[in-house]
């Protein structure tokens, strides 16, 4: 019996989130550089976004490149960019094909003027697509995208645009970079490492968390149907008991 077989399709999650780690270790393993493990990643990408859409999952957020990964040595910042050129070059006929649109949340102003360009183009040319929402949080900080939410809402404050009794969660969704997204119902981390990384802090609030040994490179789609087989066996109660859960299911 496959793993695809034993997926329910009546309980998938609506949003899943992907914090892609492991590319480097992947790639030290086999004495090789961290390039070309970053290079390697791009096949897990590719392998996720088509089980994604072959689930009829809606919406799917992968965590690219962060706001802290300017840090890294230059060299390797210049490699993500152009790797991530090269790739929305070679994916776009795929997207087209699977009916996937491409968005982005983050700054993107920081990015380089090639990759910003390339990044644009193609969210252009998939905008009309409906099958499945893939989201590249790049130059991307959920503290700052929070932060940015709180001026926003300030500004519309001090210009009598809002009063302070009328913010709600909605308001604050509303005001983040997902605001076209529902929140995340299950979260990935791959290469073991337990932690979330300042990753849509405020949209997991309820996610269930999956962490994975498996180094990004080598996650492929049989990993991704483990993961949610395992969601699929977890009891979603969202603050309530299983009493309560058992009786609206009823």
């Amino acid at each position: 019996m496959s793993l695809r077989s034993k997926i329910k399709n009546e309980f998938l999650p609506k949003h899943v989130a992907v914090i892609m780690d492991g590319n480097g270790r992947w790639a030290k393993k086999r004495g090789l550089t961290r390039v070309l493990g970053h290079r390697r990643g791009v096949n897990a990408v590719r392998e996720t976004v088509e089980a994604a859409s072959e689930l009829n999952i809606k919406a799917l957020t992968l965590y690219t490149f962060s706001t802290e990964n300017w840090n890294r040595p230059k060299a390797e910042v210049n490699t993500l960019m152009s790797i991530l050129v090269s790739s929305l070059k070679k994916e776009l006929p795929t997207f087209q094909k699977n009916n996937v649109k491409l968005q982005t949340i983050g700054n993107i102003e920081k990015l380089p003027v090639k990759a910003k360009k390339e990044l644009i183009e193609t969210i252009d040319k998939t905008k009309n697509n409906t099958h499945l929402t893939l989201t590249l949080a790049l130059n991307y900080g959920s503290r700052e995208e929070i932060v940015n939410a709180t001026k926003l809402i300030s500004k519309k404050i001090v210009n009598n645009e809002l009063k302070v009794e009328e913010i709600d969660e909605n308001t604050i969704n509303n005001h983040l970079y997902t605001f076209t997204l529902p929140d995340v119902d299950f979260l990935i981390r791959t290469s073991g490492e337990l932690r979330i990384s300042n990753f849509l802090l405020w949209q997991i609030a309820y996610a269930e968390l999956y962490f994975t040994e498996v180094l990004w490179p080598d996650f492929n789609k049989e990993d991704f149907y483990k993961a949610i087989i395992n969601y699929q066996s977890r009891e979603r109660r969202f603050g309530k008991t299983s009493d309560q859960i058992e009786n609206i299911n009823e």
